[in-house]
């Protein structure tokens, strides 16, 4: 992309800001709903832009704790579930549900943040 075009989350801001306040307010019925889903769904990607890239490297480090050894994010966690089906990695293991906890909580932080309470 040029190094003039605006950025995604920008480029989201405006939509969503024409969406929620100027057609929001002019629609009823099912066009209302199916906008007002829209607009979720282009915060939800903003989310994820902004996010899940920290998000994905503080779950890797937790992975690489809680296995002994670096790799691959998606790779580490197939890994994780295997041990966890072999019995290899206890359910009530407190590193496991930490890791789980905090996974948890950072994939509501992108999907729907307003399910966390503070």
């Amino acid at each position: 992309m040029p190094a003039n075009a605006p950025e995604a989350t920008v480029l989201l801001d405006a939509a969503i800001e024409y969406l929620e306040r100027e057609l929001l307010p002019s629609l009823s019925g099912y066009h209302r709903f199916q906008t007002r889903v829209t607009v979720n769904v282009l915060a939800q990607v903003q989310r994820e832009l902004a996010l899940a890239p920290e998000q994905e490297s503080r779950e890797r480090e937790r992975l690489v704790a809680l296995l002994g050894h670096p790799g691959d994010r998606d790779a580490l966690s197939r890994e994780l579930a295997a041990r966890i089906r072999s019995g290899a990695i206890a359910l009530d293991d407190p590193a496991l549900l930490d890791h789980l906890r905090r996974s948890l909580v950072e994939a509501l932080r992108i999907n729907n943040p307003k399910w966390l309470s503070e």
